[in-house]
């Protein structure tokens, strides 16, 4: 490589180097206040700051603004499963079956084979019996209770199979409103999965999360769910002259973590660009309780993050 490229390379490196050092010019410590800190509900607090901080982020104690679980992913608590089902078209028994596998490998990706093996491979929990299924009309399972489950610690799946039988109509199932909760003692919940074709974003306290999805796969005869972006549905032979075989297909939705939660968020109130003279924060909150309002800041940059938190209890009458 020619010196003078060479150099080209180095010198503007080692400027941005000795620059990025520089970029904060701000403190890791700073002060906060309340003028206030026992109002009404509905009264607006007002904080006021001292300092040079870079940034300050404010987390006011209420559900999903909680400092202390800004950096939680995980809690006991239960897990919950709910979704509708509507059953037509025959009424052969016991065609609907859900379960739930810790031990499923997932699915290889682009080899259907392999996966089809691997469901055949899984111990599958039966747990048809806690839900409520149609038997013609839109039904709602009620709350299934997974926490059986979420003790082991360990991911699971999630499937539906559909079987059917030769000589009779095979019946058509629909499954929406799939839903997986994990409800804390506290009263606090977070969706964990749902029904969302493709990995779909939703919001959970203002945290982007996913739901993993589902898959279908044909284990026996031509017939499998369609996944919908609001329901899966699966319709066998819809006369018995044509229901000549066994029919079996697999909708599965996984990895799921039980136990998962999403991280508690806060709002930001000053940023390395603003003075700290500028910065006129209040805050109403609307519902009676304590509250520990929590500020967290300090000197941030490229190559630093020395930050502390300030925390002020605020009681709301």
């Amino acid at each position: 490589m020619p010196h003078k490229i060479l150099y080209a390379l180095i010198i503007p490196a080692l400027v941005l180097s000795a620059c990025s050092k520089q970029l904060s010019r701000g403190n890791n410590t700073f002060e906060v206040t309340a003028e206030n800190t026992t109002v009404n509900k509905g009264d607006t607090v007002r904080f006021n700051f001292s300092g040079n901080p870079d940034m300050i982020s404010f987390y006011s104690g209420e559900t999903g603004k909680r400092f202390n679980y800004a950096n939680r992913a995980s809690a006991d608590g239960t897990p919950v499963l709910r979704f509708r089902s509507l059953r037509a078209n025959g009424s052969q028994p016991n065609s609907l079956n859900l379960f739930v596998s810790d031990n499923f490998e997932g699915v290889a990706v682009g080899d259907t084979a392999t996966t089809i093996n691997r469901i055949g491979a899984a111990t599958w929990n039966d747990i048809t019996g806690r839900a409520s299924l149609s038997t013609g009309t839109v039904t709602t399972s009620g709350n299934i209770d997974l926490s059986d489950f979420a003790n082991a610690s360990k991911p699971v799946y999630v499937a539906f199979r559909y079987t059917a039988q030769p000589g009779s109509v095979q019946n058509k199932w629909t499954i929406d409103s799939f839903s997986i909760k994990n409800i804390l003692t506290d009263g606090t919940s977070y969706e964990i999965a749902n029904h969302n074709a493709g990995s779909v974003a939703y919001l959970s306290y203002g945290v982007q999360t996913y739901s993993p999805g589902f898959v279908n796969y044909r284990v026996k005869n031509i017939y499998n769910w369609i996944i919908g972006s609001t329901s899966l549905v699966i319709t066998g032979a819809d006369s018995a002259p044509f229901a000549t075989a066994v029919a079996e297909g697999w909708a599965i939705i996984g990895p799921i973590d039980l136990k998962k939660v999403t991280p508690d968020v806060g709002t930001v109130v000053k940023i390395a660009s603003q003075s700290i003279d500028d910065v006129h924060f209040t805050y109403r909150y609307t519902t009676p309780g304590t509250y520990e309002a929590t500020f967290y800041g300090g000197r941030v940059s490229l190559e630093e993050n020395e930050q502390e938190a300030k925390t002020i209890t605020i009681t709301v009458q």
